[in-house]
């Protein structure tokens, strides 16, 4: 990763992220193909919902004969913390224009995201949309192809827990983390740790008290303001 912010740099600094997305797509396709997803509805919910914890949920939901505004109140719940984070991107393309800002929006996932952040320290604080649309569109169109080559494959494979594909999902994230951690430049290691830690507790805590989804939300928010003061002292 360089300073460049251009459409080449965006294809290349996309590229190492593309395998947590290929990992996972092929993971869904095959869950979703041994679900009785058709191969056109699977892409159909890369493309529309494109958001890899969501899917699960809701493929699991239709499993269970959910109803249709329960898996939409999941969806919002599960994908809630991506307010934060285009809260947190969108500082960086005020001079944009608003058509930029929804395009950027509208395809960011997890992985774009920590590869913006990640990119922040070799470029000044600056970002710019031809960088950031470029790896948003790869990872979007990988995203969709893994799951349909996944959903294909899933004939081949009755029963994807005895691989752990239920895994692939939550070992994208540590991976996420880990990069993360390593590629910020301005904070200690051992802070960063902390805050983990700090966030790790936290949600244990309200697992007590409220459901999974709002307990991931909270901990998210409660995270972000933890990361903020100890930042400012």
């Amino acid at each position: 990763m360089n300073g460049d912010l251009t459409t080449r740099s965006g294809l290349h600094d996309v590229l190492p992220t593309l395998f947590g997305y290929i990992g996972v797509g092929l993971a869904f396709g095959i869950v979703g193909q041994t679900s009785h997803l058709s191969i056109l509805e699977i892409l159909l919910m890369s493309l529309l919902v494109y958001a890899g914890s969501a899917q699960f949920v809701i493929t699991s939901m239709i499993l269970a004969g959910s109803p249709i505004p329960a898996m939409i109140l999941s969806t919002f719940l599960v994908n809630a913390r991506m307010i934060l984070m285009s809260t947190t991107i969108a500082q960086f393309f005020r001079k944009s224009s608003l058509r930029q800002n929804i395009a950027i929006g509208t395809l960011l996932t997890d992985e774009t995201f920590a590869l913006g952040m990640s990119k922040l320290n070799f470029t000044n604080g600056q970002l710019k949309p031809t960088w950031f649309n470029t790896a948003n569109i790869v990872a979007y169109l990988v995203w969709a192809l893994s799951t349909v080559i996944g959903g294909l494959l899933g004939n081949l494979i009755t029963n994807p827990k005895a691989f752990g594909f239920d895994f692939a999902l939550v070992a994208m994230f540590i991976g996420l983390l880990y990069l993360q951690i390593i590629g910020d430049r301005q904070k200690k290691i051992g802070l960063q740790l902390w805050i983990v830690l700090a966030v790790i507790i936290m949600m244990y805590g309200l697992l007590i008290v409220m459901s999974a989804n709002m307990a991931i939300l909270c901990a998210t928010i409660l995270g972000c303001l933890l990361g903020m003061v100890v930042t400012k002292k």
